[in-house]
């Protein structure tokens, strides 16, 4: 772990002005307040402490510092979110010393995105030159205008089997390198060529705008008809969707996001003016895709094709979207249209009918279900949607609604699915950390109360180790993360912590800690429970040393542990 970089980074980066691309905050109390980006909520309960570069959300207990929201945010692994924001913020990283492949694929990574980053530069200058005559016109055809082909940076592939090749190696990089990088594509016989050729080029961009990957569609004859990039180290394509670089602000002020099939689609949508839209890339939609949309929107609403694949789809997308909280719409076009289509004849405003008429997705699930199923298979896919969500109180809210629109009771449809779906079909309510401070006293069988004093006092810290609070932590989590607090007094302990003890730490620095007469009754009662709590465990232990030489027949060592025990009496008012 580079430490000198991330103090860096958290000295020229402000968590606020991060959060705040995402969340809209409102000042509250010398802190910052919104609507929470990692679960869905109507009342603000999302806190960022600027001051402290902390973040904490009081339903969901997300939290953590401004590497943890941007990594959250954005789908990122500590690493990549490290290395975003340190260029953000111009600090050079020194490479890690523990993992002795790291530096290797770190810079496999880097040099990838640069060959990624000089192919789109050549497909898109192709474009303009006479090879790409034919993708101009098809291009022109299809409506798309200049500042659309700017935005999304279109190309196109010359029919020339390695002129991509050519030109990687003219830039510096090998063969080999491009066919890593999914640039290139390698035969039996070990020859490389141009894995894209005679094809309109899409560049796809990850959140930071970095293209990793390409879609290309055939323009003249040929199949397949789309060709994607595959999986490489700095692509996967069931974490990525088109377009959600270019519409991720919209979809953060929207809180609601279009998500529609077709690379054509998503830039048709955003050159009439829905620029909240993006699409799926050639495959099943993934529940990581979804995460990564419901870290920017409440809402998702799918726009697939009206035929029977596309209402198969939207079946299939619909179902992973509720099952994973999140809201959901339907668009049902009619039949052998598709968005681009849609928009090129009817326009916006034809377009903003089906917008507003967009149906419920359980409802659009529910019908599609009873119009083409037969009852059992309509039976297993309430069973299967119940059993997939995300936690217990979001199948609770469901479950009702499915009994309804399948037209059976609620009792009835949580006895048939009693056995698959268990206890967890009643709903589990997560504990709030209180905004309050808890009474004197509270809590103080669990760890917690000790620790939460010392997190939120730390100039007690060592006077609490003096004291022994390591004798009465029970928990094995409390001695860790106390060990935790002596290695790094004094210092930014977040980048240690694991995810509850992050959430454990920003909810006590979140909370209205105790002052004045409380704070000085609060600190005697802590030191007393303390010294009660190290009193009884001496006296267990002599009480078991007492027996053990009882058994053995030792009368000396009987009656000196005796003598201590009757000697040593607790009087609390001794205690400080």
């Amino acid at each position: 772990m580079d430490r000198a970089a991330i103090d860096a980074i958290k000295d020229r980066l402000d968590l606020v002005d991060i959060v705040r691309r995402y969340v809209e905050l409102k000042p509250v109390s010398g802190r910052w307040k919104g609507l929470c980006p990692f679960h869905q909520e109507k009342t603000a309960s999302f806190t960022v402490n600027g001051d402290e570069g902390l973040y904490y959300c009081f339903g969901c207990q997300a939290s953590g510092d401004i590497f943890d929201f941007y990594a959250n945010i954005n789908g990122l692994e500590f690493k990549d979110a490290l290395e975003q924001l340190a260029a953000e913020a111009g600090v050079e990283l020194t490479p890690g010393k523990v993992d002795p492949g790291a530096a290797k694929r770190s810079s496999e990574k880097k040099k990838f995105l640069e060959m990624h980053e000089k192919a789109a530069e050549y497909y898109s200058r192709l474009l303009k030159l006479p090879e790409g005559r034919a993708a101009r016109e098809y291009l022109k055809k299809r409506g798309v205008d200049t500042a659309a082909i700017e935005s999304f940076g279109l190309g196109c592939s010359s029919e020339e089997w390695q002129g991509l090749e050519k030109f990687l190696v003219s830039n510096g990089y090998s063969a080999e390198e491009g066919v890593r990088a999914g640039l290139l594509s390698q035969n039996a016989k070990g020859h490389t060529y141009d894995r894209f050729r005679g094809r309109l080029i899409f560049p796809i961009k990850n959140l930071s705008g970095r293209v990793i990957a390409f879609g290309g569609r055939i323009i003249i004859e040929g199949e397949p008809k789309y060709l994607n990039s595959s999986d490489t180290p700095i692509y996967k394509k069931g974490e990525h969707l088109y377009g959600l670089s270019q519409a991720r602000t919209s979809i953060a002020r929207t809180k609601q996001a279009l998500l529609t099939e077709g690379y054509m689609d998503v830039i048709s949508l955003h050159q009439f003016g829905y620029t909240n839209s993006c699409g799926v890339l050639g495959t099943a939609l993934t529940p990581e895709q979804v995460k990564r949309l419901s870290g920017f929107c409440s809402k998702v609403i799918l726009v697939f094709d009206g035929d029977s694949a596309g209402l198969k789809a939207a079946l299939r997308s619909s179902e992973m979207i509720l099952t994973q909280g999140v809201s959901c719409g339907v668009i049902v076009l009619p039949d052998g249209e598709d968005v681009d289509s849609l928009l090129q004849t009817r326009g916006a405003e034809g377009f903003q009918v089906f917008l507003d008429e967009a149906r419920d997705g359980l409802d659009f699930c529910l019908a599609t279900l009873k119009e083409g199923y037969s009852p059992r298979e309509i039976m297993d896919w309430s069973q299967g949607f119940l059993k997939k969500m995300s936690n217990a109180s979001i199948r609770t809210f469901y479950l009702p609604k499915v009994a309804s629109g399948l037209g059976v009771s609620e009792a009835e449809l949580r006895s048939t699915f009693s056995g698959v779906l268990g206890q967890s079909s009643t709903p589990v309510v997560r504990k709030r950390m209180q905004r309050a401070p808890v009474s004197v006293g509270g809590q103080e069988k669990d760890d917690k109360y000790f620790l939460r004093y010392a997190v939120q006092h730390p100039e007690h810290v060592v006077e609490l180790s003096e004291r022994g609070i390591m004798q009465v932590l029970t928990s094995q989590w409390g001695t860790k993360l106390w060990s935790k607090f002596m290695t790094h007094s004094g210092k930014d302990i977040m980048p240690y912590l694991d995810d509850s003890e992050k959430a454990f730490w920003a909810g006590c620095r979140m909370e209205d800690p105790f002052s004045g007469e409380d704070l000085e009754e609060e600190w005697r009662h802590v030191c007393k429970v303390i010294a009660r709590r190290r009193y009884d465990l001496g006296r267990k232990q002599l009480t078991d040393a007492l027996r053990r030489a009882q058994a053995e027949g030792d009368s000396d060592r009987v009656n000196a542990y005796l003598k201590v025990l009757n000697d040593s009496v607790w009087r609390d008012d001794e205690q400080h």
